[in-house]
């Protein structure tokens, strides 16, 4: 079995990875005609030789022309500047030309900086912009990484422990402490370490591409040595700024335990949400509207009420809370100080939940709101936001459901 295994004993970035591949054997040519389709200008990628303690590779290096600003087109925007959406670049790659398997990797690691920018700050993930990974190299870089992925086609990729480094870094957000929080929640269920540089050694992005594309994280293996590739990073420091990849033939029926079986063939996002719940019973049905209206605005990404019978069989209500790591502290005032209760519990949850989109449906009636939902990146099912329905309704002296119908053809009465 053919395995492609990161070796990260100096981390990883993205034109690490990048330079890497090209190390291995991938052709630069193949890969720049495989990035044309991407169908945005303004750049070039280039790779010399170089080395770092000794040690000689591949430095890759995006190189942005002096419209440094130049971005790319879609039907509707023409966007400028380094900061850009999940939903921007999401529509880019899913429009390029390049294969469907390069398309499917590279939307797999952006989706998964997505996710963990919006864990990070608390935001729905179509509201995340990015700053540096938004930039136009960084998306040769994971585009490029991805194209070479599905070149090389390995029946399976591994990695062994991951240098994370030390220190502080300095990003859109400030000064940070090694790893940055979104390195952090990239890296979950990875083999990793600090302390081996007093830097920054693993990126957002160089994290992603791990957790987008590593089947199986490793300790000991028995394998043949195929070829091997070293990716340059542009730091010189005490130690090699190197990373390094193999190309093994593997026999599975021999090999020893790994550190853990990873799938990566799941069609949803997956995230670590806490949910709060108190039992309050002397609270009337006006006000637990109004807290549930102010946990909502607090960043609560869902309130649900449900009657309970509580104790002396008095009647109350559970109010349940689901909320991101980010925005606890402030539903946690929101209940003490808008509700009558003294005390709440807390349970850590794992939600799983497809892809969506919104966008608008035009038709003699006007605009209507539409969420679709996807799946393996294909569209599932679509809805019409409840106001839209029921202002059509209304308008037209129908039902909720024959507004819906109206809609999605486009006519009214």
């Amino acid at each position: 079995m053919k395995t492609l295994h990161f070796d990260c004993f100096a981390g990883i970035s993205g034109d690490m990875t990048l330079g890497a591949l090209v190390d291995l054997g991938i052709d630069p040519q193949v890969l720049r005609q495989e990035l044309g389709k991407l169908g945005i200008a303004g750049w070039q990628v280039l790779f010399h030789r170089d080395q770092r303690g000794g040690i000689s590779g591949t430095h890759g290096v995006v190189e942005l022309s002096p419209q440094t600003h130049q971005d790319f087109h879609d039907d509707e925007h023409h966007h400028h500047g380094e900061h850009r959406s999940w939903k921007d670049i999401r529509h880019l790659i899913v429009h390029s030309r390049i294969s469907e398997g390069a398309k499917k990797r590279a939307l797999d690691i952006f989706g998964r900086i997505a996710e963990a920018e919006a864990q990070v700050h608390g935001f729905p993930v179509d509201a995340v912009t990015f700053h540096e990974v938004g930039a136009l190299d960084s998306i040769i870089d994971i585009v490029g990484v991805a194209i070479c992925l599905d070149i090389l086609k390995p029946d399976r990729i591994t990695c062994g422990e991951i240098e994370l480094g030390g220190g502080t870094v300095t990003c859109a957000h400030g000064t940070l402490p090694v790893p940055a929080p979104a390195t952090l929640i990239l890296v979950k269920g990875l083999p990793v370490k600090t302390g081996g540089f007093n830097t920054e050694m693993t990126t957002p992005t160089g994290a992603a591409i791990l957790a987008a594309s590593v089947d199986e994280a490793v300790q000991n293996r028995r394998f043949i040595e195929i070829k091997t590739g070293y990716g340059i990073g542009n730091r010189k420091l005490d130690k090699p700024n190197v990373l390094r990849l193999s190309l093994r033939e593997e026999d599975l029926s021999q090999a020893g335990v790994g550190y853990l079986e990873l799938s990566r063939e799941q069609p949803w996002k997956t995230e670590d949400l806490v949910l709060i719940e108190a039992n309050i019973d002397d609270m009337s049905g006006e006000a637990l509207g109004f807290l549930m209206e102010r946990l909502f605005e607090a960043g609560a990404l869902d309130v649900t009420c449900s009657p309970c019978v509580m104790k002396k069989s008095r009647p109350g209500t559970i109010v349940s809370v689901l909320s991101s790591p980010a925005r606890l502290d402030s539903l946690r005032r929101t209940l003490f100080q808008g509700s009558s209760t003294i005390g709440f519990r807390e349970t850590l949850v794992h939600r799983l939940s497809l892809e969506r989109e919104e966008g608008l449906v035009q038709g003699p009636f006007g605009e209507a709101r539409q969420k679709t939902v996807f799946f393996e990146g294909k569209p599932l099912r679509s809805k019409i936001e409840y106001e839209d329905r029921a202002r059509i309704a209304r308008e037209q002296g129908i039902s909720l459901e024959a507004a819906e119908g109206l809609i999605q053809e486009g006519r009214t009465n």
